[in-house]
């Protein structure tokens, strides 16, 4: 069988998020801020890979946020992106995020096949059932307003990619928003599957998610009620008699000292492109108009620095404990960024992987 790390569950998971946009997660005018082109990408992921990271995963963006730096205006579509570094590596695993209805499930079947065959059975698939409205409307779409249909959609979207994926001889579909004949998914993955990762904050989301994902992404914003989040979500995939893990994303300053990541901290904040976070902010709350104001402000800040993420900032020490308190809490793995990946995570890597090694979470 291939070797895909996010097929086995052992080990805290560990991997990239967001290098393919255009400044990271992190919402600066920096000059440092990350600059997504292919070279960095490619000088990331041989780096990842060759420090035993788990995965790379990109975020599936058509428009950007605006404000002076047009956060996310510019990226590198996922699929290419996706090909060409598992070309170019060897153990790390690889995602391509996919919108439901931007792609048609069977050229998404064959494009992850695909992949898988070139990376040697080290694909991803994160499946976006779709929120942004502004991106639907850029590609001509119309988002549906309600959960049911953009997850009933989802659903057959994806029943059709995983039938593509084992089924041996060609078949007609018919269901409610596919009308298929005579299709047939050669190739295949090499594992017969793909790990699949989804994000979902509904009860609908999450049923979609705990149904179909080998990994269910959340954040973690108060580390005492994801305890119980996760237990939940465990248990709910248990009912179906699945395996779900629950990832997270995470946002890295680490330094020397704790008064340098401060500092450092400090400085990206003074940098901040307010227009660019607060349309970020209204475009993820648009339907949360009971949303408290001063927990809104609050969330504003986290956006700023690392898109939401849970804030790993201080020495190798008090960065290798955070993570081990996400990984205490029952996270299975977490993303993490920085303002500049290439940069920054060698020091992580020398100083924060050894200690995480230690502990006994990797």
């Amino acid at each position: 069988m291939a070797h895909n790390k996010m097929l086995q569950k052992e080990g805290f998971k560990l991997g990239t998020f967001s290098s393919n946009c255009s400044s990271g997660m992190t919402v600066s005018k920096a000059p440092e801020r990350w600059v997504n082109s292919w070279e960095n990408n490619l000088e990331l992921g041989k780096m990842l890979d060759e420090a035993g990271m788990d995965f790379i995963l990109p975020i599936a963006r058509w428009i950007g946020y605006g404000g002076e730096t047009d956060f996310h205006g510019g990226v590198l579509e996922t699929v290419t992106w996706a090909t060409a570094l598992l070309a170019n590596t060897k153990d790390i695993s690889v995602f391509a995020t996919i919108h439901t209805t931007a792609n048609h499930p069977v050229v998404v079947a064959k494009q992850i096949a695909t992949m898988d065959q070139i990376g040697q059975g080290r694909a991803g698939l994160n499946v976006v059932a779709g929120w942004n409205k502004p991106e639907y409307e850029a590609l001509g779409l119309t988002l549906p307003e309600d959960h049911e249909t953009r997850y009933g959609y989802a659903q057959e979207w994806f029943d059709i990619v995983q039938k593509l994926w084992t089924a041996k001889e060609h078949f007609d579909w018919e269901g409610e928003y596919f009308n298929l004949k005579g299709v047939k998914g050669d190739p295949w993955p090499l594992n017969g599957e793909v790990p699949i990762l989804n994000a979902a904050g509904s009860g609908l989301g999450r049923e979609f998610a705990t149904q179909n994902a080998n990994y269910l992404f959340t954040p973690a914003i108060d580390l005492s009620r994801s305890v119980g989040e996760i237990r939940e979500l465990r248990e709910k995939a248990a009912g179906k008699g699945r395996d779900v893990g629950v990832l997270t994303f995470s946002h890295v300053i680490c330094r020397p000292t704790e008064a340098e990541a401060k500092e450092y901290h400090d400085y990206i904040m003074s940098q901040i492109d307010w227009e660019a976070v607060d349309n970020l902010v209204n475009l993820q709350f648009a339907h949360a108009q009971s949303f408290p104001h001063d927990l809104l402000a609050q969330i504003r800040n986290v956006m700023a620095l690392g898109h939401g993420g849970f804030p790993l900032i201080g020495t190798p020490d008090q960065v290798a404990e955070g993570l081990i308190r996400l990984h205490d809490a029952g996270f299975a793995g977490t993303t993490l960024s920085f303002v500049d990946y290439v940069e920054e995570f060698p020091y992580f890597r020398d100083e924060v992987l050894p200690r995480l090694a230690a502990a006994g979470i990797r």
